[in-house]
């Protein structure tokens, strides 16, 4: 009668372990975001890539602000190869420092045009990054 109870305690162990694992690795497949840049999204087969984050640094061509200041529509440029370029649809508060030639992040969804519809966008602001010229 004992050994038939190891068993029993063993089986329901090795369920919930294995229980345990399937959760854990849905959970971080689900919520992983890759990080790309345009060159990289561009390089990819339509369809590979459904919730990203990209940088690159806004275009000066095709900046389409909403009259309201709750949305912008614009071209993220690549920052190694400025010929790469994705349009961004986002709807939301726009950062006062948004502006052609800022380097933004955007995190969203690709769309079926190639497009990329953002949830999330944040610029860089350079002043923080750069050394002050002393001298």
């Amino acid at each position: 009668m004992a050994q038939s109870n190891k068993y029993v305690y063993l089986a329901a162990g090795l369920l919930l372990a294995l229980g345990l694992g399937y959760l854990v690795f849905s959970g971080l497949s689900q919520s992983s975001v890759y990080f790309l840049n345009v060159g990289e999204v561009l390089a990819m087969k339509p369809g590979a890539v459904n919730q990203a984050r990209l940088f690159g640094t806004v275009s000066e061509q095709d900046l389409a602000l909403s009259p309201d200041s709750l949305g912008v529509a614009f071209s993220l440029r690549d920052k190694d190869d400025p010929a790469k370029t994705i349009r961004v649809d986002y709807k939301g508060a726009v950062p006062d420092t948004f502006k052609p030639g800022v380097e933004v992040i955007v995190e969203g969804r690709m769309r079926g045009d190639g497009g990329f519809t953002a949830a999330t966008l944040l610029t860089k602001c350079p002043s923080k990054y750069q050394k002050e010229n002393r001298g």
